[in-house]
């Protein structure tokens, strides 16, 4: 029963001989190995004659669906049973048995029915084919959702002088009231009107073929069909790869891009599945044109599905493995480590996949009920998830901070309560190097789910005090703060003065207190600390020559004579205030946009008398 899983390594070795890095397998050698893996799985013939037919057998064991029925010994309680048998019969050239595959109800002459049985025999060697037996219903209900009547289904094609008609089989009851399908009596009927020898066989193998190799026979066909079938798939294979060839030159003629990466990548990824593709479907179209034996062909009814599985995999594998050394040298670009070891753990899962959903494929391709074990990996699984479950959280979180990028290496940031600098973002878990120089690993599953607040993409800083002046201060003194203030942030070249703002905004308890907010154009933060310290001090020369001065936060006791305001500057404040009253030229309650342009960058920074000052 599981003589059909000799193919399974060759489908192994048939991925895996693509694969660069399998280092046991030369080079030199994979074309060859390509080649001979085609021509097994098109001719095996030792396993073809020693094997009894599987689909038979699997027929006969599929269950009825009622436990009173008693099994058909001829396994033709499913539409797939009938057909393997009916060919099983011809290749052993027991046509009484072949009878029992045919619905006789419309012949009235017993003695006819040999020669019908012979008659789709030949047509169905001449043009005709039944289709992959993984194609008909191994269900005694037969297939459903075809487009036919529920006791029909059709199994085959026949091509007589050209036309072509459908090969279909009925559902009856047999004995006991079980369900046994036969080739319909509609079939019968038009195969006893026809004369095998008024249909055009010329341009079949038969006539083709010199009279020594049709003496002995092999499998129930004739040795020169075996060796048709042998050329057939050489020459099919030599077809496919010189229309792929010259495909590929033509494009590469014609398509400047296709010489260069990625497109060249692409097109060498594709072009051996392609072929093989083509190959096996040259073999499957030049067979039925020449007429070899059904008994050949129906022994490979399988091989179409399965090279397409292998093909369809084939490119998979490739193109994940373009996709992979494309993302990966993107990734060694940008120096991102961490993505590298998630795309190659992900091209290893894929590839892994590739395999395993491959060979259920074919496993189901030949007839395998794969529903048990589907369910048996899918309880496997569950329980591997339920145990694996963090792992698993913290991969995809993994994946998902490398996909978002919500901070990258040497990013500065707040994780939750963590705060430093980002060390590296592993596979399970990320490692941030805090204030006070310890390192905090921190999940990757709980990490991507964290609050992240990221200083390193800050574009500007805010700068924002209270300045508390005492309740000495009067108003005309508080205008000139405010214009002054207000002149230094337009004038200084690092600050945006879109918005920045100087605002009288509270008489508290023990001081009158004046907002100072704006934004610092510098993106580092050792910088934004000395664009601060020079605002602030240039603010503290203001206030002073304002003739005000900062209030303490407590109660004052006078144990002697107070000294006061400087009466002088205050005046001088006042006067000040006073001319730009005159002048209509008292900027408040906000400065107008002439006064700002006027003011804008005005002030030297870093400050006169420093070392950083700009040489003039």
């Amino acid at each position: 029963m599981l003589l059909e899983f000799w193919f399974l390594p060759f489908y192994l070795m048939a991925i895996f001989a693509q694969h660069n890095e399998i280092a046991m397998i030369s080079p030199t050698l994979k074309r060859p190995l390509t080649i001979w893996i085609f021509l097994f799985l098109s001719l095996n013939l030792p396993v073809t004659l020693i094997k009894s037919n599987y689909y038979h057998l699997n027929a006969q064991e599929s269950k009825p669906e009622s436990s009173s029925w008693s099994e058909d010994p001829l396994g033709r309680q499913t539409p797939r049973g009938t057909a393997s048998g009916f060919i099983n019969a011809v290749a052993d050239k027991n046509y009484q048995k072949a009878e029992a595959y045919l619905n006789f109800e419309a012949v009235e002459n017993p003695e006819d029915h040999i020669a019908i049985v012979k008659t789709l025999e030949s047509l169905l060697n001449q043009n005709g084919y039944l289709y992959p037996y993984s194609s008909i219903s191994s269900d005694n209900t037969g297939k459903a959702n075809d487009g036919l009547p529920p006791s029909i289904d059709r199994v085959g094609m026949l091509s007589i002088n050209g036309e072509e008609m459908d090969l279909t089989v009925e559902k009856i009851e047999g004995n006991e009231r079980a369900p046994i399908w036969l080739f319909s009596k509609n079939t019968v009927k038009l195969l006893q009107e026809i004369d095998i020898r008024s249909t055009n066989t010329s341009g079949t193998i038969e006539a083709l073929l010199p009279s020594f190799l049709k003496r002995w026979s092999y499998g129930g066909a004739v040795i020169g069909h075996w060796i048709a079938m042998l050329l057939i798939g050489i020459l099919s294979y030599l077809i496919a790869w010189a229309v792929v060839f010259i495909t590929d030159k033509i494009i590469k003629v014609f398509w400047k891009s296709a010489n260069e990466e990625p497109v060249s990548n692409i097109l060498k990824a594709i072009a051996f599945p392609v072929q093989l593709f083509l190959a096996v479907w040259l073999l499957v179209y030049a067979s039925n044109q020449l007429g070899i034996s059904i008994v050949v062909r129906q022994k490979f009814s399988w091989l179409p599905v399965i090279c397409s599985i292998i093909a369809l995999s084939l490119i998979l594998w490739r193109v994940t493995q373009f996709l992979t050394d494309f993302s990966q040298k993107k990734m060694n670009l940008r120096g991102n480590v961490s993505g590298v070891s998630v795309i190659l753990f992900l091209n290893r899962a894929a590839k892994i996949a590739i395999v395993v959903f491959g060979i259920i494929a074919i496993l189901d391709a030949v007839g395998v009920d794969v529903t048990t074990g589907l369910a048996a990996l899918g309880i496997g699984g569950i329980a591997l998830a339920l145990g694996a479950q963090k792992t698993v959280e913290n991969f995809v979180g993994s994946v998902t901070v490398i996909a978002d990028q919500p901070v990258r290496v040497g990013d500065f940031c707040k994780v939750g309560n963590t705060i430093g600098t980002i060390e590296n973002i592993g596979m399970r878990s990320t490692r941030i190097r805090t204030l006070n120089r310890t390192i905090v690993t921190i999940p990757n599953g709980q990490f991507s789910s964290s609050e992240i607040e990221n200083y390193a993409h800050r574009d500007r800083f805010r700068f924002y005090h209270v300045f508390e002046l005492r309740y000495e201060t009067t108003p005309d003194q508080i205008r000139y703060l405010l214009v002054e203030l207000r002149k230094i942030l337009y004038a200084h070249p690092k600050v945006n003065p879109d918005p920045a703002r100087v605002r009288f905004t509270t008489l508290a308890a023990h001081s009158i207190n004046i907002e100072i907010f704006a934004f610092i154009m510098v993106p580092e933060y050792n910088d934004f600390l000395e664009v601060q310290e020079d605002i602030l001090l240039r603010m503290m020369d203001v206030v002073e020559t304002s003739g005000s001065g900062f209030a303490f936060p407590s109660q004052t006791v006078y144990l002697s004579r107070d000294k006061g305001l400087s009466k002088e500057k205050s005046e001088e404040a006042a006067k000040t205030v006073k001319d730009w009253k005159i002048k209509n030229d008292l900027q408040i309650p906000k400065f107008t946009s002439e006064k700002i342009e006027e003011l804008k960058d005005s002030l030297t920074y870093p400050p006169a008398g420093t070392s950083h000052t700009p040489d003039n």
